[in-house]
């Protein structure tokens, strides 16, 4: 895959809202196979699409990688050939904010730095409305950077649903509200007058902990009298907000930012590697073994007794 395909893939998968991270070689010592430029993909599946070393680098990178797509923030990784301290344990350290080194006793020499950059789809709002305010609505989230829409007529809210604001001055909202709530829409909000909104909220079909979560009326109280400022206060309560929503784990969501990332411990060289559908295992003893790679993994099944002791 060459660099142009790679990024023309990476253009797919944000057109798709599908988190991924890119690793791209900065800096290679000899012996390595990798070369500055080189690139790879790393997506919320563990798949590795592209190059950036032999298989033990790709696997740091995998790992490392999905760690990245867990945090939302970008570091550079260090890879370098391990040194045997006699303790058996190799894993990562972190010399500074933003910088990861690994030992990776795989390596036949060299020293790779690969920087991996997180991308993350932006917050996904949905505007219910066409009056002055959900127009508004659409035109400041725009600037904020979110990925802002009309919502669409009759139809389910997508999984990956961040916000709901409903500015329909009374039409449709009780069902809105709702699906938002039951779906656990992390920030939900409804445009009307205190009393109004307190009246539809005591209406739901929805749980106390669910009603508790809509805000209405939606926005901070700065004083807003035009749509414009009447939007930006609403988008003011959903950055205070966020922290709290960021944290919310919502059924079918499947952000790769709210999965825990399983791993393990290779026996042979004390790697961790991340727990794909396509990590290298073997079943030894009722339990399952995972490595780095095939080296690894033939060798464990060649003398497995010799790595009991991992």
């Amino acid at each position: 895959m060459t660099n142009i395909d790679l990024l023309t893939r990476a253009d797919v998968l944000r057109h798709g809202r599908t988190p991924f991270v890119l690793a791209t070689v900065v800096h290679a010592e000899r012996p390595t196979s990798a070369k500055p430029g080189d690139s790879a993909l790393v997506l919320p599946d563990g798949t590795v699409e592209g190059f950036v070393g032999g298989i033990c680098a790709e696997t740091t990178v995998q790992l490392q990688g999905l760690r990245v797509l867990e945090t939302g923030e970008s570091l550079l990784l260090r890879i370098t050939p391990a040194t045997d301290t006699g303790s058996g344990v190799r894993s990562a350290q972190e010399p500074g904010e933003g910088m990861v080194t690994v030992a990776n006793p795989c390596l036949s020499g060299g020293t790779l730095d690969i920087f991996l950059e997180a991308n993350l789809p932006p917050a996904l709002a949905y505007v219910y409305g066409h009056a002055p305010i959900a127009r508004a609505l659409l035109d400041v989230g725009r600037v904020l950077g979110l990925d802002v829409r009309p919502a669409p007529p009759a139809e389910p809210l997508p999984p990956d649903l961040d916000v709901v604001v409903i500015a329909t001055h009374g039409r449709d909202e009780e069902s809105v509200l709702t699906e938002a709530a039951r779906s656990g829409v992390p920030y939900i909000g409804l445009v009307a007058s205190p009393r109004r909104g307190a009246a539809v909220l005591a209406g739901l079909d929805v749980t106390e902990e669910q009603r508790a979560h809509i805000h209405t009326p939606a926005g901070l109280d700065i004083g807003a009298r035009t749509p414009a400022e009447i939007a930006l206060s609403v988008y003011a309560e959903i950055i205070a907000t966020r922290p709290q929503a960021a944290r919310a784990v919502r059924p079918g969501a499947g952000s790769a930012v709210r999965q825990v990332l399983a791993q393990d411990v290779d026996p042979v060289c004390g790697m961790t590697v991340a727990i794909t559908p396509a990590t290298l295992s073997l079943d030894r003893a009722g339990a399952t073994v995972y490595f780095c790679g095939p080296g690894c993994q033939h060798a464990f099944a060649d003398e497995p007794s010799h790595y009991a002791h991992a």
